[in-house]
């Protein structure tokens, strides 16, 4: 048993369709003369907090009880997921901390802090980032919102696939990011519901790819060391429990997508979609760009997970992207 079903993603979707933003999907017929088939890009990066990870941190939080979380929640982050918890605990009227690394981009940081939340910081490869959010969580009596392993973080994750496939039920192979893999547990159990004969296909940095290489061994893996990568959202070193159980039965595959993919998609989505996407946001397009996913029929879905991106950093990426000759924006 996964302890996650259909039933659970359509229950997250009623919860949240007060709080969350419908996001678009959005297609160029540049796009898909680049990718060789008709894509679908749903763009969470423009998800209230910049990202997916506000369904999960919400459903998850509005699904303890009262007293579960009067204290407050707690969670740990590389950044998309502590500003997701900081506006869920907003409007939820509890107090929220995040545990983020020092070395987080400013703009997620100061999101948190925007929001109300407290921010906690910890040294990336140094410390012991799980170790201190439990130590925090037992010393002030904080519920633990975890960014990935959880049920309703997974439900709430997969209602973006489930809204994009409610807009184009003719996708035929949905892409998502993979970093602790709730998205792509969520959307896997939600597409293969709505269209039993979909692919889901999910994406990791090539230096990061631990559930890829899970898959090959048939078992969870930890990588010897963190992963180095710009997609610091998916930099994980081994799939979550929970999110394992799931992805290893329903996914179709892993690709994996380098550092130059990545900020080629980026500028990619600059340019044809007018959309900037952090690092992590853009892996499943440069898979497409890359002609990394396998693909038989019907329309791409490509989720779009995040924008959390200072400007400095997005200029430096697209300007330093791989060059490519690329179609007309039309």
């Amino acid at each position: 048993m996964t302890g996650l079903d259909a039933h659970d993603v359509e229950a997250a979707a009623a919860r949240l369709a007060p709080v969350v933003t419908r996001t678009p999907a959005l297609t160029a017929l540049s796009l898909d003369q680049a990718a060789g088939w008709p894509v679908v890009c749903k763009a969470e990066n423009l998800q209230r907090t910049g990202s997916f990870k506000f369904r999960g941190a919400y459903h998850h939080s509005a699904s303890l009880t009262a007293r579960e979380r009067e204290r407050g929640l707690i969670g740990a982050s590389s950044g998309n997921h502590a500003q997701a918890l900081a506006l869920a605990g907003r409007l939820l009227e509890v107090p929220a901390a995040v545990v983020i690394p020092d070395d987080a981009p400013a703009p997620k940081m100061e999101g948190v802090r925007a929001l109300g939340g407290k921010v906690v910081t910890y040294r990336r490869g140094v410390d012991d980032r799980d170790a201190l959010v439990a130590e925090t969580a037992d010393r002030e009596g904080l519920a633990v919102v975890p960014s990935a392993n959880s049920r309703h973080i997974m439900a709430g994750a997969g209602t973006t696939a489930l809204e994009l496939l409610a807009d184009h039920p003719g996708i035929g192979t949905l892409v998502v990011p993979i970093g602790g893999g709730g998205l792509a547990a969520g959307s896997a159990v939600i597409a293969k519901h709505v269209a039993p004969d979909i692919r889901v296909y999910g994406v990791e940095p090539k230096e990061g790819a631990d559930t890829m290489l899970s898959l090959r061994c048939g078992q969870r893996i930890a990588l010897p060391a963190p992963p180095s990568t710009i997609a610091d959202g998916l930099g994980h070193s081994s799939p979550a429990p929970l999110t394992w159980a799931v992805n290893s039965r329903l996914l179709d595959g892993v690709v994996t997508v380098t550092d130059r993919d990545i900020t080629a998609a980026m500028a990619f989505a600059f340019r044809h979609l007018k959309l900037v996407v952090e690092p992590s946001g853009a892996c499943a397009l440069a898979a497409i760009l890359a002609g990394a996913v396998p693909h038989e029929s019907g329309t791409i879905g490509v989720v779009l997970s995040g924008g959390g991106v200072d400007l400095p950093t997005f200029h430096r990426l697209i300007i330093d992207a791989p060059h490519r000759k690329e179609p007309a924006r039309v």
